[in-house]
């Protein structure tokens, strides 16, 4: 395991499945975290020990996000953004939803640029600064009922490319992870029954990802091992995209 003693680690979405295993993947690596979530995470905060920070953030306000990072940013430093939170909702291209869109596009594209945006100042300090966004399969391979879904993602792995062009010169590497379906609680209801039994046989693997896998991706793409890693996507899709 990566030792990130002395480093701190932003991550968005830290309430939810993915995200807690990855708090308590960088926490067991020594790292200090800002445990960012709509919903509160002071619990989970707490229980990962006393020298980690819960705050509450809507991604959907841009002055919020500028408000806390550099909150988070002054009395914390930030070394490494992990942009997980994001929104999965779903429908037919044919049946316009026009909220449920433009929501998508505000939480997974717009809040991972705002995000990094606020954190660069910080990123800069680091001298190693890492960023880490958490894409989607359904970014890379074209999945029934997931054009916004889809789009959001897609547009995440553009804007890692360019951030990663754009800041490289400053020491931050910038990539992606896509997932498949996720092991979250979440997830297993909406795939659950005879859809997530299909949705598996696709899976070359024959299963779904489990979080801390995710989490485990996300330490790799975060270390000083993965200095030469720039600009990428990490498929972890057990070889959903490769036929």
């Amino acid at each position: 395991m990566a030792d990130f003693s002395g480093l701190t680690v932003l991550i968005t979405g830290a309430a939810g499945g993915i995200g807690t295993a990855m708090a308590e993947r960088f926490a067991a690596a020594g790292a200090r975290l800002a445990l960012v979530d709509i919903a509160a995470a002071d619990d989970l905060a707490a229980r990962l020990g006393p020298d980690h920070r819960a705050y509450q953030l809507d991604l959907e306000d841009p002055g919020a996000i500028a408000e806390t990072v550099a909150r988070i940013g002054a009395g914390m430093g930030i070394d490494i953004l992990i942009n997980n939170a994001g929104l999965g909702i779903v429908f037919p291209a044919d049946q316009p939803d026009i909220d449920a869109w433009d929501r998508t596009m505000r939480i997974n594209l717009r809040g991972p640029w705002l995000m990094s945006a606020a954190a660069l100042p910080f990123l800069k300090a680091s001298g190693r600064g890492r960023v880490v966004n958490i894409s989607s399969q359904a970014g890379v391979v074209a999945i029934d009922d997931h054009a916004a879904y889809g789009s959001s993602k897609a547009g995440l792995i553009l804007l890692t490319k360019v951030l990663a062009l754009e800041w490289a010169r400053f020491g931050i590497t910038v990539n992606a992870i896509a997932p498949t379906v996720v092991e979250t609680p979440m997830a297993l209801v909406g795939w659950a029954g005879e859809k997530g039994v299909q949705a598996r046989k696709e899976i070359p693997v024959g299963r779904f990802a489990l979080p801390a896998e995710i989490a485990a991706a996300a330490a790799y793409l975060a270390s000083a091992d993965a200095g030469i890693i720039n600009g990428e996507t990490l498929m972890a899709d057990g070889g959903f995209t490769i036929r």
